[in-house]
């Protein structure tokens, strides 16, 4: 259960003993409890925003880690096939060891290239979709609470 939940929670328990944070009398006033309410509504906006802020944050890290991934896979595509070029250059020009290991180095750097793509791909998925799905689940949980303490 994250703070905000608890937070939420620990409000709705003290809503339904009619009592606010700073405890008090159980026969309060209508205009009392309204107050409450809107102070508590709130607390949980205040922290469902900063939940909802360090989950972008968390995501955006994410997708830029991912996009640095698939830059770097571009970059050693991008020498693999400068090195697969000199590889056919040096096949045509010479008969056998400097081409042979011109290719070798392309099919190193291709493998890298793919696992740099892999890797990327992994994060860029983490990062998606561009929602706080923990913050909304919270405002969720959030909304039922608030809607069973009032059935009470």
């Amino acid at each position: 259960m994250t703070g905000a939940e608890k937070h939420t929670a620990a409000l709705v328990a003290d809503r339904g003993t009619g009592r606010a944070h700073g405890g008090g009398d159980a026969e309060a006033s209508v205009g009392e409890l309204v107050a409450r309410a809107s102070e508590q509504l709130s607390e949980i906006v205040r922290g469902e925003m900063q939940l909802a802020q360090a989950e972008m944050k968390e995501k955006g890290k994410r997708a830029g880690l991912g996009a640095g991934m698939f830059g770097g896979a571009g970059l050693a595509a991008f020498l693999a096939l400068q090195a697969l070029v000199g590889a056919a250059v040096a096949a045509l020009a010479l008969h056998l060891p400097v081409w042979a290991s011109a290719l070798i180095v392309g099919v190193v750097l291709l493998l890298v290239a793919a696992v740099l793509s892999l890797v990327g791909k992994k994060e860029f998925g983490q990062a998606t979709p561009p929602a706080p799905e923990q913050t909304i689940d919270s405002v969720k949980a959030d909304v039922q609470a608030i809607k069973e303490g009032a059935h009470r």
